[in-house]
């Protein structure tokens, strides 16, 4: 029985009882803490309290596969940390190695076994190595799991806990509301030891929803949290986890309950000895992403989904003029919360964050230029049974290969300059491992794998890599030299804490600008960055720089005189104007 004369049983119970109003709150919570601290681990006695500390300007991550570097020889894991000591200590201090256990399908987002590690990558061991080095992100596929694993073939055979574990609906049930990201049908014919029965499939078929109205679902991953905190995670990723919970006759995503869910695991990682981030994933419109942060009560970090597009969007049109309209809008982060920027994952580039941002006509000329570069096009569902555009499939650096008006010689320097900007912003820079090393499109890959994503999941051999970034001539070697420096010079600057004051400037439509400001004041920097191929000249009134500072540009060493008369800008250069560093 929980102790309701503390703070943590009042509120455990509170949101027990609100997800399973049915159920024996009481009970129910006494299963909820033997499953997150089972005998031998132990809970604060108080809440952590709300606050900026769980980051600082110090903090970026690399997102990357286990098996993004391979040789043939070594474990790929040990390959990985090679990498990130060798290049990268200094430049990132997190790591968010995606999906790391044995899977069936989806790169390892579906999962057979969540109390593994892929023995073709490593085992915990070397997940844990890595951990004492870099603060350790992994992925909770709590959505779905595999229809080849473990719990399915459990579920089919009538297996108990297991026969409960999936979300069966009816072909005649009214699923015409459910929003989903995929086109294949939503329901799967199965056969079970009690007869035929149609399973949920939000993904594909062989990801096979799980059921959350089972309270034992959720039981088993706070079990799952657990396993991952004691081998040194501390960034828990709730994958997909706006389609947690489903009603028919509903959308079937956001609903009170997945919130709830949300809420639950935030008080176990309040009162967690360790220090355990959750970060939510959910590729949708602003507003429904922004509801993850709850009342500082649900998610610690989201993804700064509307990144992608609209950088994207500033680079190949020349404009930053819809980038600015959107972050002008942008709240800052509540207080213990933080945005996680990022322009490229492991995922293509979502649209549906350009919802009500970019004009259609904009989005078809993003569409057309990443076509012409030889970029892909995943498509959705809608509720009326049409399709739209869900995301582009490309690499980030090679869409940067090309403008509306085509092809030029600004190539490097306009990815860059794409790169810089996540590095400016209010929030937590994520740079995917294959813009830090400049990666072209792997259409080897699409054709063999058969998936459009595959086009942005290169594997690098790992000598050919090295041998590429010996040779200061290389893609290869120019791109990472260049953002490892800008990175570098990042985390010094104490304007760039992720929760830093940050204000955006209304100058030319060619630039995007925003001024930071630290949290004790005592640092300010102007971060402009020129989204054209064309030379700009920002007045120096336009900024307001205090004419009893000594003003430089960080990334050049170039002083900058308050008096002016302007600042100018190189085609797709950054300037970081600061009084001091």
């Amino acid at each position: 029985m929980t102790d309701k004369n503390n703070s943590f049983g009042i509120k455990l119970t509170e949101l027990l009882h609100e997800i399973y109003p049915d159920l024996d709150s009481d009970i129910l919570a006494s299963k909820v803490i033997d499953a997150f601290w089972p005998e031998g681990t132990h809970r604060r006695k108080r809440a952590r309290a709300p606050g900026n500390n769980l980051w600082s300007e110090k903090d970026a991550v690399l997102i990357t596969y286990g098996n993004s570097l391979v040789d043939g020889a070594h474990k790929p894991l040990d390959l990985l940390h090679d990498f990130l000591l060798a290049r990268l200590k200094g430049v990132v201090n997190g790591v968010h190695i995606l999906p790391f256990f044995p899977y069936t399908s989806d790169d390892g987002f579906a999962v057979t076994d969540y109390r593994a590690v892929n023995p073709q990558l490593g085992d915990w061991p070397d997940i844990s190595r890595i951990a004492s080095d870099f603060h350790l992100m992994s992925d909770l596929v709590l959505n779905h799991v595999s229809s080849q694993g473990t719990w399915f073939n459990a579920y089919r055979q009538g297996q108990p806990p297991y026969d409960r574990f999936f979300f069966e609906a009816s072909p005649d049930d009214d699923l015409s509301q459910v929003v989903r990201p995929r086109t294949t049908p939503l329901l799967q014919e199965v056969e079970t030891a009690h007869g035929p029965r149609h399973v949920w499939c939000t993904f594909s078929h062989d990801q096979i929803d799980l059921d959350f109205r089972n309270p034992e679902v959720l039981l088993e991953f706070l079990r799952i949290i657990r396993l991952h905190v004691d081998n040194g995670v501390r960034i828990i990723r709730l994958d997909a986890v706006a389609f947690l919970w489903k009603e028919v006759g509903t959308p079937s995503i956001h609903l009170p309950q997945t919130h709830a869910i949300v809420r639950l695991m935030r008080l176990l990682a309040d009162f967690a000895t360790e220090t355990v981030v959750l970060l939510t994933e959910t590729n949708v419109p602003k507003a429904e992403n922004l509801s993850y942060f709850g009342n500082r009560n649900e998610a610690h970090a989201v993804y700064n989904f509307p990144l992608p597009p609209l950088i994207l969007h500033a680079m190949m049109s020349g404009t930053a003029q819809y980038l600015n309209t959107w972050q002008s809008g942008m709240p800052p982060a509540q207080l213990g919360c933080a945005y996680l920027n990022f322009t490229a994952s492991h995922d293509g580039i979502g649209m549906r964050p350009a919802e009500g941002v970019l004009p259609q006509e904009e989005k078809d000329k993003v569409i057309d230029t990443v076509r012409a570069l030889g970029g892909l096009v995943s498509m959705r569902a809608l509720p009326d049974g049409g399709e739209a555009p869900y995301e582009l499939n490309t690499t980030y650096f090679e869409a940067m290969k090309r403008t509306f008006r085509g092809e030029d010689a600004h190539h490097i320097a306009r990815f860059l300059c794409s790169q810089t900007i996540i590095m400016s912003l209010e929030g937590i820079p994520a740079l995917y491992i294959h813009s830090l090393l400049g990666t072209p499109n792997d259409h080897e890959a699409v054709e063999h794998r058969g998936m459009n994503r595959a086009i942005n999941r290169h594997r690098w051999d790992y000598p050919t890599l090295i041998e590429k970034l010996d040779d200061p001539a290389s893609t290869q070697s120019r791109v990472l030299s260049a953002l490892s420096t800008r990175l570098k010079t990042r985390r010094q600057q104490p304007a760039f804490h992720p929760n830093a004051t940050q204000f955006t400037l209304t100058l030319d439509d060619r630039v995007f600008g925003v001024w930071r400001q630290s949290l004790d004041r005592d640092q300010s920097i102007f971060a402009l960055h020129n989204v054209s191929d064309e030379v700009v000249l920002i007045p120096i009134t336009a900024i307001n720089l205090i004419e009893d500072e000594d003003w430089h540009d960080l990334l050049t060493g170039e002083p900058i005189h308050a008096t002016g008369p302007h600042i100018p800008l190189e085609p797709y250069q950054c300037r970081w104007i600061a009084n001091r560093s």
